[in-house]
């Protein structure tokens, strides 16, 4: 059995504000080290569970942010930017399951250091209608390979939102939402406990079904006119309001990837202070 982790980093044990994640902080070299402790624990549990490799893909931010030197030595890991398949590079290599370890809750919504892609600029983001976090977003690629979600970590508002995009899956929830940046934790020693035995568990739903391909429209919202004016010029993409674009994709893989390009130029549209 092939597992593919997909970690992040804003859903970790004890992560609540910016300093614990943007890299070459004090904060961020302490937190990298729970980081990977979550890691090392969910690992431990797919194996306990039937496991016979896991690939971790660094989902966070640089990509650069696991102790590879700390590691459990049964898994490997994907590491640095870019990859064609962003958090979810990976999954179209036969995996029999993927972990989205970490995650957070959507743009828009209440949630430890909630997003989706860019940390502030995206309002919103509409999977064929429905809000959606990075969890419902990559869930919809793992579904186009046929890729059982098995387990889902993060605040309680992260696994609110996974119940409904992955309510068969494992859900271990290392803190409770208090504010955007402010939560109450539990410690490693409790927290890994919880991803072990949620990672073993899960196991039992490993196994490759039918892929789901089929057309998807995503639509995304920005605080500002002038980033969806920027994203606007990628073609195929519409502005579909003063702050709102949208676009169609033929299958979630295409979709994605077009979704990282309005990233990109909304990101590369933002100038100082003003946004």
């Amino acid at each position: 059995m092939r597992i593919l982790l997909s970690a992040d980093m804003e859903g970790a044990t004890g992560v609540t504000w910016t300093d614990d994640v943007i890299p070459g902080t004090e904060q961020w070299q302490r937190f990298r080290r729970m980081f990977t402790g979550d890691v090392n624990a969910t690992i431990a549990g797919l194996h306990a569970g039937g496991a016979t490799d896991v690939l971790v893909n660094e989902a966070h931010s640089s990509q650069r942010n696991l102790l590879l030197e700390d590691l459990d030595p049964r898994a490997r890991m994907l590491t640095g930017r870019h990859k064609p398949l962003s958090m979810m590079q990976g999954i179209e290599s036969g995996v029999d399951g993927v972990v989205f370890l970490g995650y957070h809750a959507a743009a828009g919504v209440d949630g430890v250091l909630s997003h989706t892609y860019l940390e502030n600029q995206i309002t919103g983001v509409w999977l064929d209608g429905v809000l959606a976090s990075e969890g419902r977003l990559n869930a919809g690629m793992a579904a186009e390979y046929g890729v059982p979600v098995l387990m889902v970590s993060g605040d309680d508002k992260t696994i609110e939102d996974a119940l409904d995009y992955a309510p068969g899956a494992s859900m271990v929830q290392v803190k409770e939402c208090v504010s955007r940046y402010a939560a109450i934790c539990s410690p490693p020693s409790v927290t890994a406990s919880l991803l072990t035995a949620a990672a073993e568990e899960s196991m039992r739903r490993a196994g490759r079904a039918e892929p789901a391909p089929g057309t998807h429209r995503i639509e995304v919202e920005f605080d500002a006119s002038h980033l969806a004016a920027a994203a606007a010029v990628i073609p195929t993409v519409e502005q579909i309001g003063v702050r709102r674009v949208g676009f169609d994709a033929p299958n979630m893989t295409e979709a994605m990837k077009a979704f990282k390009i309005v990233t990109a130029i909304a990101a590369g549209a933002v100038q100082g202070i003003y946004g």
